[in-house]
């Protein structure tokens, strides 16, 4: 079979791959779609983030849909021809983070396309996948296969609504408004939220977010006076979550953010400084958020059941073919949100 592999950045190939012998708890898949995440960019474009780098050739990918094409004497769920998306988290089930039910802290974590450990985690990125049988979620009949692919950030979405402990009726600011970031709109209007606030420094996330629900839109670099309304008396918002990756933006949600507020931090930018001045004097409660795992399934059932829509995130399909023009396609936050890559295509 054909895998995306990069070796170093700038350097993703085409290659020949051996597909792993399938166990008796696992399934052979024809991967369908797959998108490109934040953090496959990171590693397309500079070879890994922060501390975590590529150490050898390895298969990227971790947002992938697909088709049943073989089962394991032991699997009696799931039919050749069935149509999954497909969890890319795969735990160990026994350290003392899985049994806390932290699974997403897996002390043994196998997550798809990882160079945090070495050996690295190879990715999904692949025309055929063995998988284990508890990551195969079969979707709805009217979801297209893409829009199935978008599960898996959809699950980093609804896992930090959980972080930031309940929106419903909330009023809620959310910076950044990329695939995750639009895509936890959505989820946070079918949470509840009783007012919602996106803002980016670019007009085509915007527009993504207003169509997945926002109430109102701020572009940051054209209209930053727009916020002060929401600075006054201390602060508006009840929770913000912070899904850029980026100082200025986590810092204007400081601004805004009400005493003894909540503020969740989605995206990873990297090192930066805090105002801790602003954070004490406001008692300002500030947690992070890392992937998921139980909120996969919740994912699959809001698109099958139609709850939410995330067609409007999608802005690019692109042919394994053309691998590089889509890795350099979604590089470009100008004219592309969630960018994916069509396994199946000629």
């Amino acid at each position: 079979m054909r895998a995306l592999i990069c070796h170093s950045a700038k350097d993703l190939r085409i290659e020949t791959t051996e597909l792993p012998t399938m166990g008796p708890d696992q399934i052979r898949v024809k991967v369908a779609f797959g998108g490109i995440c934040g953090s496959d960019l990171h590693y397309y474009q500079h070879g890994g983030f922060g501390t975590v780098r590529i150490k050898q050739p390895m298969a990227l990918g971790h947002e992938i849909s697909g088709v049943v094409d073989g089962l394991g004497a032991n699997v009696k769920h799931l039919a050749v021809g069935q149509r999954i998306a497909i969890s890319p988290s795969r735990p160990c089930g026994s350290c003392r983070f899985c049994q806390l039910g932290q699974q997403n802290h897996c002390l043994h974590m196998r997550f798809f396309g990882s160079a945090m450990p070495f050996p690295h985690i190879q990715g999904a990125f692949a025309e055929q996948l063995i998988i284990e049988g508890y990551q195969a979620h079969p979707i709805a009949a009217h979801l297209s296969l893409s829009e199935a692919a978008l599960a898996e950030p959809l699950s980093v979405g609804l896992h930090a609504i959980q972080r930031a402990g309940g929106v419903l009726g909330k009023q809620v600011f959310v910076t950044g408004c990329g695939p995750i970031g639009s895509l936890l709109i959505g989820a946070l209007r079918r949470a509840g939220a009783a007012r919602i606030v996106a803002a980016d420094i670019a007009d085509l996330p915007l527009k993504c977010a207003k169509e997945m629900g926002a109430d109102e839109t701020i572009n940051l670099k054209t209209a930053p006076e727009s916020l002060d309304t929401y600075k006054v008396d201390k602060g508006q918002f009840e929770v913000v979550f912070e899904a850029s990756g980026s100082e200025p933006a986590l810092r204007s949600g400081l601004d805004v953010i009400m005493p003894r507020g909540v503020l969740v931090s989605v995206g990873m930018g990297g090192d930066m400084s805090i105002p801790m001045t602003q954070l004490v004097a406001k008692e300002v409660d500030l947690r992070g958020t890392f992937r998921f795992h139980p909120e996969f399934a919740n994912a699959v059932q809001f698109l099958n059941s139609g709850l939410i829509n995330g067609k409007p995130v999608i802005t690019g399909i692109l042919p394994m073919d053309k691998a590089v023009d889509a890795f350099e396609l979604a590089s470009d936050k100008s004219q592309s949100l969630k960018v994916q890559i069509d396994f199946e295509a000629a």
